[in-house]
């Protein structure tokens, strides 16, 4: 499996985006990395960068878009239509740093674009202004592909593509070749999804392109380890990406606090190893004969042997 963790775990130690990736390229096991755009590029060109990561020895998997407080009314729904064209212009800006990097993975997160009182919002209409972009930015630069990352709630009281199911139904209407979508199964465990059924819908489609590995409690996304919480969906959610052929970046969407960024992402890559070895050794074509049955007791005692 091939792993990518989270930047910003690494620069909050020292503030230092260069000695982050100096860091992360130290693990071993990291060989991929994730930056945000335009909040990793702050001082630096697009060109140094990718000088960077090559002489670290990391490749970038995905440019992620960071919209933050001038679009607190939301990034392409903003109320102020000069703030929403903004907000495409800035998407259009990564897509090209994405490009100029080697990559063709954006991804995009829209924390602002949703609401936090009734009648606040008009549904209809800023479903159709998320669309319209998606469109727009798809048409910029069809060799780039774009995966929208959904998330229930936070930075909004309530999101406008909250889950799986309206991710699906917008990329249905975005209808683009270009647009897919990144799994985080935190934000999947907020919004009371199964992990698993979510990653089998998109596998299925070949419209998961990201996936963002983590753990938490349900409620809040709590970036907790790999594992720590809900191993057996874990374990469901990565014997689909092996069953579907997913031969994409696992990312490492973790929050580390009190543990050290360096060990924590190492641990997690351990998990993940261990997991996949496990799934493997059983057997995924055993595995799918099993989950064909739908017998609780066997899928029990399937659990008990690994």
């Amino acid at each position: 499996m091939k792993y990518a963790t989270r930047l910003n775990s690494f620069v909050s130690r020292t503030g230092d985006v260069a000695a982050a990736l100096r860091e992360i390229a130290a693990t071993g096991s990291i060989k991929y990395v994730d930056l945000n755009y335009p909040e990793h590029f702050v001082g630096r060109s697009v060109a140094d960068m990718r000088q960077l990561l090559d002489e670290l020895g990391l490749t970038i998997n995905s440019v992620a878009m960071r919209f933050r407080k001038e679009f607190i009314h939301g990034e392409y729904t903003n109320r102020d239509r000069e703030i929403s064209r903004k907000a495409i212009e800035l998407t259009k800006e990564g897509i090209d740093a994405t490009a100029e990097l080697g990559c063709d993975l954006v991804t995009v997160w829209l924390g602002f674009d949703g609401y936090d009182y009734t009648f606040q919002k008009d549904y209809n209409l800023g479903i159709d202004q998320v669309v319209a972009a998606f469109q727009e930015l798809a048409d910029y630069r069809p060799d780039v592909r774009l995966s929208i990352e959904y998330k229930p709630y936070e930075e909004r009281v309530h999101a406008l593509i909250p889950n799986t199911g309206m991710t699906l139904y917008v990329l249905q209407l975005i209808d683009r070749p270009n647009v897919g979508a990144t799994l985080d199964f935190c934000h999947m465990l907020m919004a009371g999804d199964k992990p698993g059924f979510g990653a089998a819908l998109l596998l299925a489609k070949g419209k998961l392109w990201g996936v963002h590995l983590n753990d938490g409690n349900d409620r809040v996304d709590d970036g907790l380890m790999i594992g720590s919480v809900h191993p057996w969906e874990t374990m469901e959610f990565l014997y689909y990406m092996l069953r579907y052929d997913y031969d994409a970046v696992i990312y490492f969407d973790t929050f580390p606090k009190r543990e050290r960024a360096r060990d924590e992402a190492i641990a997690n890559a351990a998990t993940v190893d261990l997991m996949v070895d496990k799934l493997t050794t059983y057997g995924i074509e055993n595995i799918t004969q099993l989950i064909h049955e739908a017998d609780g007791i066997k899928s029990q005692l399937f659990r008990n042997h690994l």
